[in-house]
């Protein structure tokens, strides 16, 4: 099947994912138009939480189709993007925050991303 038959057309997915972001089954179905990918997406998923990329090399189809499947399953509610804690710093208040060794290593790797970036001066 052709990537235009299997999108319908279109060529960009309605919600914004990267190749590494993880999906999860949801409670929702999906709707009765659908591609026999959608199906296979949600079998791959139920197992357990896989990567927009890792679905992309098991259906052997190109990341952008299978995101573009994936949206119509994240409107359907049949998948969703689960929430994982180690962003949070430990602790169980509702105002949990970014730990500071995250904050530590997200700002060395970007300076090493960017090394000539220009500092904002009240970041601190």
């Amino acid at each position: 099947m052709r990537t235009y038959t299997l999108t319908r057309g279109r060529t960009r997915p309605r919600h914004q994912l990267g190749l590494d972001t993880v999906l999860d089954a949801g409670h929702g179905r999906p709707g009765p138009g659908q591609a026999e990918e959608c199906a296979e997406i949600l079998s791959l998923c139920r197992e357990h939480r896989r990567s927009v990329t890792e679905l992309a090399g098991r259906l052997g189809r190109p990341v952008t189709a299978v995101k573009i499947l994936v949206s119509d399953l994240l409107d359907a509610d049949a998948l969703v993007v689960p929430v994982t804690a180690p962003y949070a710093a430990s602790g169980t208040d509702a105002d949990a925050r970014p730990s500071t060794q995250l904050l530590a290593a997200l700002s060395t790797a970007l300076k090493r991303k960017w090394p000539d970036a220009i500092a904002y001066p009240e970041a601190g």
